[in-house]
C-alpha cells in the first residue's frame, strides 16, 4: 500500500505543491494562526474545518466540492508514517483527517505503528540486534518508546518516536483534527477493539462530539469491526476491502462503509455500495484507498466515491478541486 519516496525528492515535490496551490494549504482552515504545539514542531490552535475537499460533516460525510481527503498515517509522503511529526504537518497542510495503525506491546500497551515489525520505519535492528524479527508484540512499550522512528525517512526527523495511542490521540485532539483509526492485524492481539474503545474512552474520544464528527474505525477484519460495532453501536465504523455486491449487504448490517483500494473498484460498485443503508440507516460510504497521484484522484472522484485515502493529501486535494472546477464550468 505505501511506497515511501525519497526524501530530498518528497522535500522538493512538497515545496512545489504547495506553490502551485498558492497558499490555500496554509488558509485553508478557519480560524486563527497556528502557533506551535507542545513539542514546538506542530500546530496547537483549533483547526476547525480543512480546506473544500477536506471539509467534512459527521464523521466524515462527503465534503462539498467533492471527497473528504484523509491523510494516511499523516502527510506520509512529506514525514515519516504514524508518527506526530506527519500529522502535525498533515493539520499545517490544513487536513482534518489522518489515519493511524494500532497495534500491541508485549505488555499490553496499544502504539500507533503499520508493520507488525518495527524494523522499516525504526532503528530497533541497530539498537536490538539479537532480537529478530523484531515484531511490535516481542517489545515493551519501554523499549519501543527509545526507538528512532524518523532518521529512515530524513535526518531533519531524526529522534521522531512510536507513539502510544494515547499520545496520538491526545496530538490529533489537540490540533482538532478527526482520526480514522484502524485496528492493524487483531488476529495478533485477541481484545484489541475493547481495549482500543478503553483508550479511546480515557482520552475523551468517545463523547458525543468525536463519535459523531471526529472518529471513524476501521480494519480489513469483518470480525474485528463487527465486534467494535457491538461493543459501541454508535460510533461509524468501516471495512476495508471489497465485496462482491452479493456479499455487501452482510456487511451493511454491522458497518457503514466500505473502504476498497482503488484498482478494485468501478463506478457500478460504488453505486452498489451507495444504495444500501449501513448500521446506522443512512446511505453506506466508499472511501478508497491509497490514491498519491491526480489522474487516479480524479478517476475514482468520476466514480461517485466519498473519500479519498492518501500519503500525499495536497497533490488529491489539489485534483479534485481541479475537477470540481471544471465542471462548474462545463456546467454555464
Amino acid at each position: 500500500m505505501y511506497v515511501r519516496p525519497a526524501a530530498a525528492a518528497a522535500a522538493a515535490f512538497l515545496g512545489f505543491t504547495l506553490t502551485l496551490l498558492g497558499g490555500t494549504a496554509a488558509s485553508a482552515a478557519t480560524g486563527p494562526s497556528v502557533p506551535s504545539s507542545p513539542s514546538g514542531s506542530g500546530p496547537g490552535a483549533p483547526a476547525g474545518t480543512a480546506g473544500p475537499a477536506g471539509t467534512a460533516g459527521p464523521a466524515g460525510a462527503p465534503g462539498l466540492l467533492g471527497p473528504v481527503v484523509y491523510a494516511h498515517r499523516g502527510a506520509s509522503a512529506y514525514a515519516p508514517e504514524n508518527t506526530l511529526a506527519a500529522i502535525d504537518l498533515a493539520r499545517r497542510l490544513g487536513f482534518d483527517w489522518v489515519e493511524n495503525d494500532v497495534q500491541r506491546t508485549k505488555d499490553g500497551e496499544l502504539v500507533v505503528v503499520h508493520d507488525d515489525t518495527l524494523a522499516r520505519t525504526t532503528d530497533v535492528e541497530q539498537a536490538f540486534p539479537d532480537r529478530k524479527p523484531w515484531r511490535v508484540k516481542d517489545f515493551t512499550a519501554a523499549e519501543i518508546a527509545t526507538l528512532d522512528a524518523g532518521s529512515w525517512f530524513g535526518e531533519e526527523f531524526a529522534g521522531e518516536r512510536v507513539p502510544t495511542l494515547r499520545q496520538y490521540l491526545d496530538r490529533v485532539d489537540h490540533n482538532r483534527q478527526r482520526l480514522l483509526l484502524e485496528t492493524k492485524k487483531p488476529e495478533l492481539y485477541p481484545g484489541v477493539e475493547k481495549q482500543t474503545l478503553q483508550v479511546l474512552d480515557d482520552a475523551g474520544w468517545l463523547d458525543a462530539d468525536h463519535v459523531q464528527r471526529r472518529l471513524v474505525v476501521q480494519s480489513f477484519s469483518a470480525d474485528s469491526v463487527r465486534i467494535v460495532h457491538d461493543l459501541r453501536p454508535d460510533l461509524v465504523t468501516a471495512f476495508l476491502g471489497t465485496p462482491t455486491v452479493a456479499d455487501l449487504p452482510k456487511y451493511a448490517r454491522f458497518t457503514d462503509r466500505i473502504n476498497p483500494w482503488h484498482t478494485t473498484i468501478s463506478a457500478d460498485w460504488v453505486a452498489a455500495v451507495h444504495d444500501l443503508r449501513g448500521a446506522h440507516g443512512k446511505a453506506m460510504e466508499v472511501d478508497t484507498w491509497i490514491v498519491d497521484d491526480a489522474a487516479t484522484a480524479r478517476k475514482v472522484q468520476g466514480m461517485g466515491v466519498d473519500g479519498i485515502i492518501t500519503n500525499a493529501p495536497d497533490v488529491v486535494r489539489h485534483a479534485v478541486l481541479g475537477a470540481f472546477a471544471r465542471q462548474g464550468r462545463s456546467a454555464k
